[in-house]
C-alpha cells in the first residue's frame, strides 16, 4: 500500500509544481520544472524515509502529514539555501495545495475503504 502512497504524493508534487510554472507563465521546459520540482521532491523522500524507518503505513492521515510537512518544509529550506526564494504567499499556497491533496486524498480513500468493508460483510 505505500508504493501506492509513495506515487500519489510524487503525482500531486508534479501537479503542484506545473500549474505553478504554468500559472506563473514559466512554462514547462524541462529544466525549470526540474529546478522547481527536486526541493519539493527531495522534502518528499525524506518525508517518505522517515515513514520506512519508523515502520508506519503510509495510507494513514497521521503518516500523510508527517510527509506534507517533510515536503514542504524541507523543499522551502531548499529553495532557500539554493537561492530559489520563497515568498509568504508561496509557502501557504504550498501548504495549502499539497496538504488538501495528500491529506484529503488519504481521508477520501480512508472513509472509502471503510465503506466497502461494511457493505463485503453485510
Amino acid at each position: 500500500m505505500n508504493r501506492v502512497w509513495i506515487v500519489v504524493d510524487a503525482l500531486i508534487v508534479l501537479l503542484f509544481v506545473g500549474i505553478g510554472r504554468s500559472s506563473h507563465h514559466h512554462g514547462l521546459r524541462l529544466a525549470g520544472f526540474l529546478s522547481t520540482t527536486w526541493p519539493f521532491a527531495v522534502g518528499l523522500g525524506l518525508g517518505w524515509l522517515y515513514l520506512t524507518l519508523r515502520r508506519r503505513d503510509g495510507a494513514s492521515a497521521r503518516s500523510g502529514v508527517s510527509v506534507w510537512l517533510c515536503t514542504v518544509v524541507l523543499g522551502m529550506v531548499l529553495r532557500v539555501l539554493f537561492g530559489q526564494g520563497t515568498a509568504l504567499a508561496f509557502i501557504f499556497v504550498a501548504l495549502g495545495f499539497l496538504g488538501a491533496l495528500m491529506l484529503g486524498l488519504r481521508m477520501v480513500a480512508s472513509r472509502y475503504l471503510r465503506w466497502r468493508q461494511g457493505r463485503v460483510s453485510v
